[in-house]
């Protein structure tokens, strides 16, 4: 029998009392329908119940990697998850999939991973340094429910790393960064803190940024497949093809994730908010409450932007994603309006067609 505990399962995750011989697992791998789970009875595939699909109270709630599930277990097949238990933490995106048959429907949430403690960000030193996109996650982390932490990863290559991880400690208002080398070891020590049984961490990161090399690095074996990748401008395959979740001898759990070239955010408001909570402390200065910080007076960013108080860059950061973030929220309205404007565009064509068929 295996102890869920050692899996970071808690009293407070206890949900299966009155749900007959529904026991509590963990989800550690999602492959499509099809869902690898851990429970008392040790590993095992699983498939939602029907009304997963049926009913559209569940339609969010499908499982993630790192969710504990309520499963009605089948030693002689498939097992049954039942319900999803409440999240403490989750990592999600807007899914923008089910547009099919010129039908548009609500943006849905997809949570990416769940109940995780800390988010590892990772960002090479080599070529694939982007502040934006480290911002982007940031965000997307502190949102989530867990702690970031900005890994800044190859420093066995670039040995003046100092400039750059300098450059991403003044943007990443508190967050810790550090610049690590899963190859040499350099930097891991930083770790530590974060590296503590019945911890869950999330990785996050394109690929190519040495992701797999450094969960080997943490787990001190090779768990994870390493592909090469072209150095001098740090391009690669997905090494990781899908979510999952990874328990170390350490007793850390590791939640991977494949690369992604452009990721979305999914309600993020709060998140914005501690990236850039120096930003939205001077909006509380600002003369007046309604301010647009374009022409207004008194407006405490335009003065701040002024004196060089803050940054330019870091401000057009802030109004990019501030962007995203609305962009996600209107595109379900927006497509339903592209798709009503085709077809009052088509019934005037026909229209004409026929006004011309009867002259």
């Amino acid at each position: 029998m295996i102890d869920l505990k050692i899996y970071g399962y808690t009293a407070m995750d206890e949900e299966a009392e009155g749900f007959g011989d529904y026991i509590p697992a963990r989800v550690t791998e999602v492959h499509r329908e099809l869902y690898k789970v851990v429970c008392a009875y040790g590993e095992c595939t699983a498939r939602v119940k029907g009304s997963f699909y049926k009913d559209v109270s569940y339609a969010d709630d499908f499982p993630a990697v790192g969710d504990f599930v309520l499963l009605g277990y089948n030693k002689q097949g498939d097992s049954q998850i039942l319900k999803v238990c409440q999240r403490k933490s989750k990592f999600s995106r807007p899914d923008y999939s089910g547009h099919a048959a010129g039908y548009v429907k609500t943006i849905r949430e997809q949570v990416i991973a769940a109940n995780f403690d800390y988010v590892f960000i990772l960002s090479s030193l080599n070529y694939d340094l982007n502040i934006n996109r480290i911002l982007r996650y940031i965000t997307a982390a502190w949102d989530s429910g867990g702690r970031p932490v900005v890994l800044l990863t190859k420093r066995d290559l670039r040995p003046d790393y100092q400039e750059q991880l300098e450059m991403v400690q003044a943007e990443a208002l508190g967050v810790d960064v550090f610049a690590v080398s899963a190859v040499t070891g350099e930097g891991l020590e930083q770790l530590s803190a974060y590296l503590k049984p019945g911890k869950t961490i999330v990785f996050l990161g394109s690929s190519g940024v040495g992701k797999s090399t450094l969960v080997n690095a943490l787990a001190g074996e090779e768990i994870m497949n390493v592909n090469s990748i072209r150095e001098d401008d740090s391009k690669g395959r997905h090494t990781t093809t899908h979510r999952q979740l990874t328990l170390l001898k350490t007793g850390v759990m590791i939640i991977d994730t494949p690369g992604m070239r452009e990721f979305g955010l999914w309600d993020i408001e709060e998140g914005l908010g501690e990236a850039f909570s120096d930003i939205e402390e001077l909006f509380l200065q600002c003369r007046f409450s309604d301010c647009t910080h374009h022409n207004e007076p008194g407006c405490a960013v335009r003065e701040a932007l002024r004196k060089q108080t803050l940054d330019y860059g870091r401000w057009k950061n802030y109004l990019k994603l501030k962007g995203e973030a609305k962009f996600t929220e209107d595109k379900s309205a927006y497509l339903r309006e592209r798709k009503a404007f085709g077809k009052k565009l088509e019934r005037e064509k026909r229209s004409r067609a026929n006004a011309k068929a009867f002259r």
